[in-house]
């Protein structure tokens, strides 16, 4: 594992509504360290929202900004760091990431559904919103686990609850 000095504390990843930017916020003020979300860091260099990027320029050009902004965290941030919930499909993030302290937030499709909402502005779950996070979940389960050193269970619990378990396994 990696030390603080040399990357982040915890590197959140997960589906869309399993709670990386709430529980990784609550994480990092517990741990008195900083919060950093890579989505955020491509809508800072972009000036567009996330959605945008994928409308105006497409998912692949996305995906390239979003691998450069794990890069960057992943050598840069020692606080605590939640990814794109798509950003583990890049096979060089997947090498990135190993030696960090990764934790999995896995969340059911029924509490993810009621987390985003099916009326949703997260670009890859237009048109059948339900069904599309379905298959993304299904799709991105075996990279998610693969990559963790910690999973972390967060359905039906608090944000808290689930800040005070990583907590304890790191």
């Amino acid at each position: 594992m990696q030390s603080a000095s040399q990357g982040p504390a915890a590197v959140l990843i997960g589906p869309p509504g399993s709670g990386k930017s709430t529980v990784g916020r609550l994480l990092a003020d517990r741990l008195g360290l900083p919060f950093r979300d890579t989505d955020a860091d491509v809508e800072a260099v972009t000036g567009k929202t996330v959605s945008d990027v994928f409308v105006e320029d497409g998912e692949e050009r996305f995906r390239e900004l979003e691998a450069q902004a794990v890069r960057d965290a992943l050598e840069t941030h020692p606080g605590v760091l939640a990814l794109g919930g798509g950003a583990i499909m890049h096979e060089h993030t997947q090498k990135l990431l190993s030696g960090h302290r990764v934790v999995y937030l896995q969340v059911g499709l029924d509490q993810a559904v009621k987390r985003v909402g099916l009326a949703s502005a997260r670009p890859l779950l237009v048109l059948n919103p339900r069904s599309r996070l379905r298959q993304l979940m299904e799709q991105r389960r075996p990279i998610y686990e693969g990559l963790a050193a910690i999973t972390v269970a967060t359905d039906g619990r608090e944000p808290e609850d689930v800040v005070t378990e990583i907590e304890g396994a790191l």
